[in-house]
């Protein structure tokens, strides 16, 4: 029975604010790649998805999270919910760190009655790899992947608000969310959705992330089918109700192996001096700014609350039109300007591209405007030939032609958040 998990890492799967991200624009993955790569070492991260053009936002996912798509795009880099160092609770612990078998026992003695098989788990010995456990259960009515991650969250982050609030559901289809906070100060998520926001495969994925007020930070999540993907649906519903997920997330033997974990000797002390981040504008703000530059005729038929994004319709059908701007781009530059870019007589970098956005959607087609200033401020705007990025077009192209994607990121309105 394995009990040492390799590369192929379960437990940041497990952390759903950042599986918010994982089916989002696929396109200019090179860019992607550098891109968050970069603000992943200078900028907070943020509730705000930042997908347009390619560019990753919050977990570019946090859920959650470098800024990476972290799963069914660029799988590579470890996820948000990996991030351990740097992400203190609010206790240190003399204990020995938890071993993968005490995670598998641990997990078979709180599941319900059933059969358990293909047990994984990885202990707490290196804090740059937290730990998790997974197996198959069966209660008779086919089996059902399960899985426990555990790692560190400095309480009332953004971190910690991204993992545990709900999703925007334009961007992320799910059944059913509910966040709360429970009487000892935890914030809990209880979230029911899918493996696939497109719904390609009728995997269902349900999963509850617990946050502490001391930071500790378990998840939990569960699938329908014997594996999260490239298995058949085996059962109608994943095998824990929402009441025993709860159950499960809550148990108290998962704080302590958080605790457990090893601080890594290289998190920055207390009394390092912090680096000073640009102030990144919120998203009222941002799209305060967007909606006067949208061309007319264009109506507003739903915007954002937690994601820079507007549903626009010119009475020919919904496109989804996305916009984000990012401090500190000018390093990376040349990864996502090539050859057929344009200088502009100020020095202003822009770019076109043009894709069939998200993966998997028959017929899509996304049109990007990239710009980047000198001083390093990028403004990327992107837009869909649907109201979602997740569902079939409603139209042959997008709402906002190119050039009113140009005029909309070269605005100099943009220019009082640089």
């Amino acid at each position: 029975m394995p009990v040492e998990h390799d590369e192929e890492h379960f437990e940041g799967r497990l952390g759903h604010a950042l599986h918010d991200a994982g089916d989002r624009f696929d396109t200019d993955r090179a860019a992607l790649a550098a891109a968050g790569q970069a603000r992943g070492r200078r900028l907070r991260r943020r509730q705000r998805a930042s997908v347009a053009g390619g560019v990753a936002g919050i977990a570019l996912v946090g859920v959650g999270g470098a800024l990476l798509v972290p799963w069914g795009g660029t799988s590579a880099p470890l996820p948000a919910s990996s991030g351990v160092a740097g992400q203190p609770s609010g206790t240190a612990s003399t204990a020995a760190p938890v071993t993968a078998r005490e995670l598998i026992g641990t997990l078979e003695n709180l599941l319900p009655e059933g059969k358990v098989s293909e047990q994984q788990a990885q202990g707490a010995k290196d804090p740059k790899r937290p730990p998790y456990v997974r197996l198959v259960h069966d209660d008779g009515k086919g089996p059902g992947a399960i899985g426990v991650s555990l790692d560190r969250i400095a309480p009332g982050s953004d971190r910690a608000r991204e993992t545990t609030d709900c999703p925007d559901k334009a961007l992320v289809p799910y059944d059913s969310c509910v966040s709360t906070r429970l009487a000892d100060g935890s914030l809990l998520k209880l979230f029911q959705g899918y493996e696939y926001p497109d719904r390609r495969v009728d995997t269902k994925m349900w999963s509850a992330d617990l946050v502490t007020p001391t930071g500790q930070h378990i998840a939990v999540s569960e699938w329908n089918a014997a594996a999260e993907k490239d298995a058949p649906v085996s059962r109608s519903e994943p095998p824990l109700t929402t009441d025993r997920l709860k159950e499960l997330v809550t148990a108290k033997v998962w704080r302590g192996y958080v605790d457990s974990i090893p601080e890594d000797p290289k998190t920055p002390t207390g009394t390092a001096t912090p680096a000073h981040d640009p102030v990144e504008p919120t998203t009222d703000v941002v799209l305060g700014t967007l909606l006067p530059l949208l061309p007319k005729g264009v109506e507003v038929v739903e915007k954002g609350h937690d994601y820079t994004y507007v549903v626009l319709d010119d009475g020919k059908g919904r496109s989804y039109l996305q916009i984000d701007v990012q401090h500190g781009m000018g390093d990376v530059a040349d990864e996502l300007f090539g050859d057929d870019s344009e200088t502009l007589p100020d020095g202003t970098r822009v770019a076109f591209r043009e894709s069939g956005g998200d993966k998997g959607v028959a017929g899509a087609v996304m049109w990007t405007v990239d710009t980047l200033r000198t001083d390093g401020f990028r403004v990327v705007v992107s837009t869909l030939n649907a109201a979602t990025q997740h569902d079939a077009p409603t139209r042959e192209t997008p709402a906002v032609t190119e050039e009113q994607l140009r005029r909309i990121a070269l605005s100099p309105a943009w220019d009082r958040y640089r």
